[in-house]
């Protein structure tokens, strides 16, 4: 089996501090770096979680079970384990984020955030006051030196892969972090954890917005910001209304299913007006969208492209890449033409560029060129 893809033998011993979740791929992230003959710390961060009328509802990605999986995987590696507390700062800047950004119509990626924010950010602050050399993390992603600069890279598992939330990251956290299981597929991940006898080696894969206790954010959203559920008219373009929505955060760009709104032809979700509380539909036709530009752009190396260029780009994390031109608008931000039209073009969406399983940059999408106001 390959080994990560960055030297790291014994001789050249590191003190390490890997990001615990409790799960297979940060239990191998770990056991691998052990087993190269780091100085391995492992750390679990404590996130916000909700409090409810039966009581608490636990934060799926540090739960008590979760909590002691990884203290137990901890022991069995013969590394110490802590406890972050990162409640406060989890809630104001990512729960708030998620909640604001739905008060403004649009769908946000919170994992994107989370990686911008707090784990690349606050827990990579973290490690370095611990003197540690490297964070590393369970991501399928892979990093390599060229040229002098730290390449982001997609996982070798494409089914797997996270590098479309990682676009976040620069050359000074890439230079600083680890991601041990990219270079393996997830079977191979499983394999390495049962060959060490890991406990979570047929635990089953974590989910997205982990800090919704039972998964449903509309139920969330209906608690923490009531006033985005109100209900408001459903429209055309031309303004002409056909219906009643039940509150914005309840519809998706894309959605079909649900409207309650009869007309000779399919409607579509192609937009929201968050001023007017209104939903805008169309036709399969007016969904379609070539053209989109995104903000809050970051480039992996650190510099914007002086000129148009072709890419690949990603609008969402379990899209393909589509072919595309990218053209740079100004240091953060972008104007990206599609070669076809894409139906599922959504603001708040993440944007990402590659050239092939590189990662360029990635920024966040403000607006469909054709999008209704």
């Amino acid at each position: 089996m390959p080994t990560d893809n960055r030297p790291q033998p014994a001789a050249n011993r590191k003190r390490i501090v890997v990001a615990m979740s409790g799960g297979v791929d940060s239990s191998v992230a770990a056991a691998l770096l052990v087993e190269q003959g780091h100085e391995v710390i492992g750390i679990m961060m404590r996130l916000w979680s909700e409090e409810t009328v039966g009581g608490r509802v636990f934060n799926r990605c540090c739960t008590p079970d979760q909590m002691a999986d990884a203290r137990r995987i901890a022991s069995r590696l013969d590394i110490p384990f802590y406890v972050l507390d990162t409640k406060d700062t989890f809630r104001g800047q990512i729960v708030q984020f998620f909640i604001d950004q739905h008060r403004e119509g649009v769908t946000p990626n919170p994992c994107m955030e989370c990686n911008r924010h707090i784990r690349f950010d606050w827990l990579l602050n973290h490690a370095r006051s611990l003197g540690a050399d490297y964070l590393a993390t369970g991501h399928y992603a892979r990093i390599e030196q060229r040229d002098g600069e730290h390449v982001l890279m997609k996982g070798i598992d494409d089914a797997k892969d996270q590098s479309y939330v990682l676009s976040v990251m620069g050359q000074e956290q890439l230079s600083q972090v680890l991601f041990p299981v990219g270079v393996y597929t997830k079977p191979q991940v499983r394999e390495i954890a049962a060959r060490h006898g890991l406990p979570t080696a047929s635990k089953g894969d974590s989910q997205d917005l982990c800090f919704l206790g039972d998964g449903d954010y509309r139920r969330f959203l209906r608690e923490h910001a009531p006033e985005i559920m109100t209900s408001g008219p459903i429209v055309r373009r031309d303004g002409s209304v056909v219906g009643e929505h039940s509150g914005l955060a309840n519809y998706t760009i894309g959605q079909r299913k649900g409207l309650g709104v009869f007309a000779s032809e399919p409607m579509y979700v192609i937009g929201m007006n968050p001023y007017r509380n209104a939903l805008i539909v169309g036709t399969a036709d007016e969904l379609g969208s070539r053209e989109l530009t995104a903000s809050r752009v970051n480039w992996c190396n650190g510099r914007a492209p002086d000129a148009p260029f072709r890419a690949g780009v990603k609008i969402r994390y379990k899209a393909k890449a589509a072919p595309a031109l990218v053209e740079p608008l100004s240091e953060d931000r972008i104007r990206v033409t599609f070669d076809s039209p894409l139906r599922d073009i959504t603001p708040g969406q993440g944007a990402v560029v590659y050239d092939g399983d590189i990662v360029l940059g990635g920024g966040i999408i403000d607006r469909r060129a054709d999008a209704a106001s």
